[in-house]
């Protein structure tokens, strides 16, 4: 494991799983959301956030957390393991309320540098992360479950961690010098 993508819903835990896990294998740690918003919630042209996305993505080791179906082609180019946090419904909810939550009350910033924090307004927006989540959650899971089949990623080693129990299990098996 030299270049690993870690997907999942919104509030699935993701970045936290990421985190961890390139610091345990001491690789650059890629937020994908870090590398699209700029500030004051700028929405930077596909054009933009690809050229951005495709820098951050030339180094020989990574950690990237983050879906954005569009990047797929790109992100998977050369990626070598794609990790899916996939906890039930009603964890993801509950932890993506959370999060949201405690950001709107804490006023802190989402992405280093932009100036972007949770709202109220932004909370029960069309734009709501929690929003977002409920109308994705199921949609995604078929989307990944395909993609895991599809000969078109075959190159791919999947790995699908079903509960924070198998999370934190692979963490603890994980060794620093596995990853070739």
């Amino acid at each position: 494991m030299k270049k690993i993508n870690i997907i999942g819903t919104s509030g699935s835990g993701k970045s936290t799983f990421a985190r961890k896990l390139s610091k345990q294998l001491q690789f650059p740690y890629l937020e994908i959301d870090a590398i699209f918003w700029g500030k004051d919630w700028y929405w930077p042209s596909d054009e933009e956030f690809f050229a951005d996305l495709k820098n951050a993505l030339d180094k020989e080791e990574w950690v990237l957390d983050g879906n954005y179906t569009r990047t797929t082609s790109l992100k998977w180019e050369t990626v070598d393991t794609v990790i899916w946090i996939d906890f039930s419904f009603v964890r993801t909810l509950y932890q993506v309320i959370n999060r949201s939550i405690r950001n709107l009350i804490t006023k802190q910033e989402l992405w280093p540098g932009t100036g972007n924090r949770q709202t109220i307004q932004r909370f029960f927006s069309k734009d709501s992360i929690v929003l977002s989540t409920i109308k994705v959650y199921h949609k995604n899971r078929r989307k990944y479950l395909k993609m895991m089949d599809s000969s078109e990623y075959a190159h791919i080693h999947f790995i699908h961690l079903r509960s924070p129990r198998e999370c934190s299990q692979f963490l603890n098996e994980m060794n620093p010098r596995q990853n070739s």
